[in-house]
């Protein structure tokens, strides 16, 4: 499978080393989130200091933005970068929408949708000379002259990924996207019983074979050079399965385990703005079905043990501390990125079913 991991929230002005060091330790992709900075961004700074590794968002927030506004900041990605970027779509839930962002919010399923439609009749409108003429429910785009469009590309197409929890989003990602970047806060039993037979559903109410077909997932991972470390990075995503379980929209895959309790107790406690205490709600039980702790020997045999087939990609994170070129420590984190990459990928491609 492919190896990831993200451009973490470096100082600025160690982003650019921080992406070589990611591709010089291997990673086949450079991943960018975006929660309080822009994905972008952040990829523009990866773009001119790396020469192979793929740069993706995971993902962009797409609804505050115009798909005009997205199509370019692809566009100039893709170019600057010979080809290497990916672009994650992610929609947001309504509070953020309308009160983080003051933008109209409407079903995000069809939005969405109707969002990539946009953005690949705009891109098509560069490369070929068409005429734009995209009319839908939620945008319309008619107007694009000479002076504003970017030369024909003669690079490969831009790949578009979403980010997806419900039935509706994962079908939409087997029916029109490249990939389906699956959010961390799912399980190995969410993404075998719900998310792969919905792929697959997608792509056979179009006839759409799912051959090159990406799968990022892989839940929380746990790992690092010493137990403390290890144990550090479980607590941290115990916070994480709290703080996302407390949502409607992450709903469905607590209720898929029978934990729907656990949502409201979680929100009885955001309701008294009782934040650091979240974690406390987890059981371990709970926290060891989405997150895969181990150190780094062990850690690709469990990770198969729980997602192979599951997945095409999975994210790792950096070491906590740089690692020196030649030493021991790069050669044991150089074999983990080897031996994960010796995961076999999913079983979603081929002919949809």
């Amino acid at each position: 499978m492919l190896v990831e991991t993200y451009l973490g929230d470096y100082p600025w002005n160690q982003l650019a080393e921080q992406a070589r060091a990611s591709e010089r330790l291997g990673f086949d992709s450079i991943v960018a989130s975006e929660i309080a900075r822009d994905s972008f961004i952040t990829l523009t700074l990866a773009a001119t200091s790396t020469t192979r590794a793929r740069l993706a968002t995971s993902v962009t927030i797409a609804f505050p933005r115009s798909p005009m506004i997205v199509a370019y900041a692809s566009r100039n990605l893709h170019d600057l970068s010979d080809g290497r970027f990916a672009l994650g779509l992610g929609t947001q839930v309504k509070g953020h929408i309308e009160r983080r962002f003051s933008s109209a919010f409407s079903p995000p399923g069809p939005r969405l949708r109707e969002y990539i439609g946009a953005l690949r009749a705009i891109w098509r409108s560069w490369d070929t000379g068409e005429r734009l003429n995209f009319q839908g429910k939620y945008y319309s785009f008619t107007l694009m002259t000479p002076e504003f469009s970017p030369p024909p590309s003669e690079l490969p197409p831009i790949p578009v990924h979403i980010a997806a929890v419900n039935e509706y989003n994962i079908q939409l990602a087997g029916e029109v996207c490249d990939g389906l970047r699956v959010h961390p806060f799912a399980t190995p039993a969410y993404a075998r019983d719900v998310i792969l037979p919905n792929v697959r559903k997608g792509a056979a109410r179009v006839g759409r074979d799912l051959a090159g077909f990406e799968l990022s997932a892989g839940g929380f991972i746990a790992t690092g050079e010493t137990d403390e470390e290890i144990e550090e990075a479980r607590e941290q995503a115990r916070y994480r399965i709290a703080f996302y379980g407390s949502t409607r929209t992450y709903l469905p895959v607590l209720e898929h385990h029978d934990w729907g309790a656990l949502n409201e107790d979680l929100r009885a406690l955001i309701a008294q703005e009782r934040w650091s205490e979240l974690g406390s709600v987890v059981p371990d039980s709970v926290l060891d079905t989405f997150c895969v702790a181990a150190n780094y020997e062990d850690l690709p045999e469990r990770f198969a043990a729980q997602w192979q087939g599951l997945a095409d990609s999975v994210t790792l994170p950096m070491p906590k501390t740089p690692l020196e070129p030649g030493s021991e420590r790069e050669a044991r984190f150089l074999h983990l990125i080897q031996r994960m990459r010796e995961i076999p990928r999913t079983h979603a491609h081929g002919a949809a079913t």
